[in-house]
């Protein structure tokens, strides 16, 4: 079934089509971005102790789709795009 023909009219001429605009923010959190409770949070891996790979042991890492990236403990703001997970956590 063709997902445009799935979605209320509305939404199938949005771009991307059938997102809901609230849900349309890129995949990747950028530096600056705010981590936040939308229902997504979810989907950031906490890295555990980050100092066995070569990062700040201090520092607050998270990890999704492939890249690592370092947050506020505090704000949950986006600090840092550390990397690919590959590059990073092997």
């Amino acid at each position: 079934m063709d997902v445009v023909r799935s979605c209320p009219p509305g939404l199938a001429k949005k771009s991307p089509a059938c997102v809901p605009p609230g849900l349309a923010k890129t995949a990747h959190p950028e530096v600056g971005d705010v981590l936040e409770e939308d229902g997504f949070l979810s989907r950031y891996i906490l890295v555990r102790d980050p100092g066995y790979y070569g990062l700040d042991p201090y520092g607050t890492y998270y990890r999704i789709d492939g890249q690592v990236f370092q947050v506020d403990r505090t704000t949950q703001t986006v600090l840092a795009l550390i990397g690919s997970v590959s590059r990073v956590l092997n």
